[in-house]
């Protein structure tokens, strides 16, 4: 959506080597946004999107008007299932509804032969990789790790809202991860226990407010009461009501 920064430039300098010819859309997209959500407050700067995305490699920069995407009459959207019914799905209702139909007609637009997504929206990249397959999309999906800053936060177009101070917060988040990732190295498989864990150590920064703390598994998102197979362990986050995701992915 915009306002590239070292996450986006990874996944676009991974394509690069990739392919033949790498194309990069930004498109804010209404859709996606609650009525109470920041769309217009989002961070654009398209002039230097444009030069970082040339510099990185980008061919073709596809950058459409709101009304080019959803004409006056536009009344068709692609639903999704299980996969929305919880984490980011619960707390922003219709959130993916914009994202899978958005995605879906990029999809149709530029018919590309692999896409690139990061980690850190975990949940959304399930779901496009299920759109994509039950739509008979002939896609390719790669996942790239999450690009963190030095304190361990990681990167989004929305932490340019945060002081130098609550970045330094921020990084808890990060750190409450690590730990549990060690504890499960360790020998602790049940996730009941890692998550008070995490629960505790971000509790202990005060302007840290906790949406959801889950432990699912890595591929359909469901509940996971013992670590006995893959699977992501998500946060989301509040400080000064700017929203803050991060996960890290264990496996036995």
């Amino acid at each position: 959506m915009g306002f590239l920064h070292q996450g986006h430039l990874s996944l676009i300098k991974k394509a690069r080597v990739d392919n033949d010819i790498v194309v990069l859309s930004i498109f804010i997209n209404p859709t996606q946004f609650g009525p109470k959500e920041d769309f217009k407050k989002y961070p654009r700067s398209l002039k230097r999107d444009l030069k970082l995305a040339k510099d990185s490699g980008v061919d073709i920069v596809f950058t459409p008007d709101s009304d080019e995407m959803y004409k006056d009459d536009f009344e068709t959207y692609v639903g999704c299932g299980n996969l929305s019914a919880k984490l980011c799905g619960l707390i922003r209702p219709g959130h993916f509804k914009g994202v899978c139909t958005i995605v879906a007609k990029l999809f149709n637009l530029i018919e590309p032969d692999a896409v690139y997504f990061g980690q850190k929206d975990y949940q959304q990249l399930r779901i496009i990789i299920k759109m994509i397959e039950d739509l008979n999309f002939s896609i390719k999906v790669k996942m790239l790790p999450i690009f963190r800053e030095l304190n361990g936060l990681a990167m989004s177009s929305r932490n340019r809202y945060l002081s130098t101070v609550d970045r330094k917060k921020a990084a808890v988040i990060y750190k409450a991860l690590k730990a549990a990732e060690r504890a499960f190295k360790e020998g602790c498989k049940k996730t009941a226990v890692l998550k008070k864990m995490i629960k505790k150590a971000i509790s202990d920064e005060k302007c840290v407010n906790i949406e959801y703390i889950e432990i699912l598994d890595a591929d359909n998102l469901e509940d996971v009461g013992y670590i006995s197979r893959g699977v992501v362990v998500a946060i989301a986050a509040k400080i000064k009501n700017i929203r803050l995701i991060d996960n890290i992915i264990l496996k036995p």
